[in-house]
């Protein structure tokens, strides 16, 4: 009995060992695809190009507050009285370290969104002084390439929060400024925020006609 049990008793557990392993394994997969979709779960408008991650505290009607963590930038400043013409020359400074202008003569990915800080000059005839920051890609954070030109920088941007009006369309400097008083309006006196500049935030390029999306940060 015991030679012909034993057999017996293998077969059905190398059977059933095997259906575990299966479950096991179908189990992983899909854990995995689980945990691929979250980690790709950009928001819609960063078009599938890299954002900074964030998580949305809350939302009212004409603003959200987020939380950023920690993250390193690409920069230059550019004073001016046209934020239009800094935001450009900003850009092509910019495009110029990610298409290999930098230590390691790497070609690097664009990421969303071309953020510009805005410090307003004081009084009307007064420069104005426009930071244009592209976020360095993730993998590169721990060791970002150098830049060559002297007038762009890498630089981390601490962990902070920040109260962001989202708006379409194409954004001119008339209308971020509309957008920026509309933020400013909605918040009221409890809700203190840094007043001595402020972020405008494009994430598209001049060619994305449809669903273009733009915002303003004030940084808390």
């Amino acid at each position: 009995m015991s030679n012909s049990s034993g057999p017996q008793y293998y077969r059905n557990s190398g059977a059933e060992v095997m259906g575990v392993l299966k479950g096991i394994v179908l189990f992983a997969v899909l854990a995995g695809a689980c945990v691929a979709r979250h980690i790709a779960a950009e928001p819609a408008f960063c078009r599938e190009l890299e954002c900074p991650k964030f998580t949305t505290d809350y939302t009212t009607k004409d603003y959200e507050k987020r939380t950023y963590p920690q993250s390193m930038w690409v920069s230059t400043t550019i004073i001016g009285v046209d934020y239009q013409g800094a935001s450009t020359q900003g850009f092509d400074k910019l495009f110029e370290y990610i298409s290999g202008k930098n230590s390691e003569k790497k070609k690097i990915d664009m990421t969303a969104p071309v953020i510009t800080r805005v410090m307003p000059g004081q009084g009307p005839t007064c420069a104005d002084n426009f930071t244009v920051s592209f976020m360095v890609p993730f993998e590169l954070q721990p060791n970002p390439p150098q830049p060559t030109d002297s007038s762009v920088i890498v630089s981390t941007l601490p962990a902070h929060q920040a109260y962001v009006r989202s708006y379409p369309g194409f954004s001119n400097e008339k209308k971020f400024l509309e957008e920026a008083e509309a933020l400013a309006k909605a918040l009221n006196s409890s809700q203190p925020y840094q007043k001595s500049f402020y972020y405008t935030a494009g994430y598209d390029s001049p060619f994305t006609v449809l669903n273009r999306h733009n915002e303003i940060w004030f940084i808390i």
